[in-house]
């Protein structure tokens, strides 16, 4: 299996967290969609990371795809979605809040970072501003008390995706989330980088 793109990509690295979580062989290859593009597109010509090919051939995008592809070809009891009605529900809603927080994180570098000055609109960036504090407000509600799992006594998909959020907009937007307003968060994520399948895909 392949894992395209680079890991200062939260989509990415949320993929080779969860495998790494999942006990999973694969090759990472880290091309860029901005250094890279013509590489990329000779893979994917959608360019998107993160592309993922499975051992058969087939080419997966979208991070969300990929990881319900690969609950359905591990054990049971390396999958990483609770298995009850409820706790699937509230699971879903934790990650559905993580790749919020994630896409307004992009959203402001890229209005910020790849923008020109004068094509940057403070309204804009005012309204993602607050849809970025919006979802770490109702995350941070969700977390519980950020000294043990959400759902059990490893961390699953809603863990992993909070934990990769946080250190993504922290590394890309330092400051403008305060660890001192969401530390159940802050707490979480910090234990779960300090975890192999964390470390061995580093956010760069």
């Amino acid at each position: 299996m392949r894992l395209i793109g680079m890991m200062d990509s939260p989509y990415v690295r949320r993929v080779a967290v969860s495998m790494n979580a999942m006990g999973l062989k694969y090759d990472h290859e880290p091309v860029s969609v901005f250094r890279h593009f013509d590489a990329f597109a000779a893979i994917n010509p959608v360019v998107k990371a993160p592309t993922f090919v499975t051992d058969e051939g087939i080419m997966l995008v979208d991070s969300t795809l990929i990881l319900a592809h690969l609950d359905r070809i591990v054990a049971p009891e390396r999958q990483l979605s609770p298995t009850t009605i409820e706790a699937h529900a509230r699971a879903q809603r934790v990650v559905g809040l993580a790749l919020a927080a994630c896409e307004k994180t992009m959203q402001l570098v890229y209005e910020t970072k790849l923008r020109p000055e004068e094509k940057q609109h403070d309204w804009w960036r005012e309204r993602v501003l607050s849809q970025l504090a919006a979802a770490y407000r109702l995350l941070e509600a969700e977390i519980g008390s950020g000294e043990t799992w959400l759902f059990g006594d490893r961390p699953l998909q809603a863990d992993i995706s909070s934990a990769v959020a946080w250190r993504f907009t922290n590394g890309e937007l330092p400051g403008v989330v305060a660890a001192e307003a969401h530390p159940k968060l802050a707490r979480l994520a910090e234990r779960a980088e300090a975890l192999p399948e964390f470390v061995k895909a580093p956010y760069e």
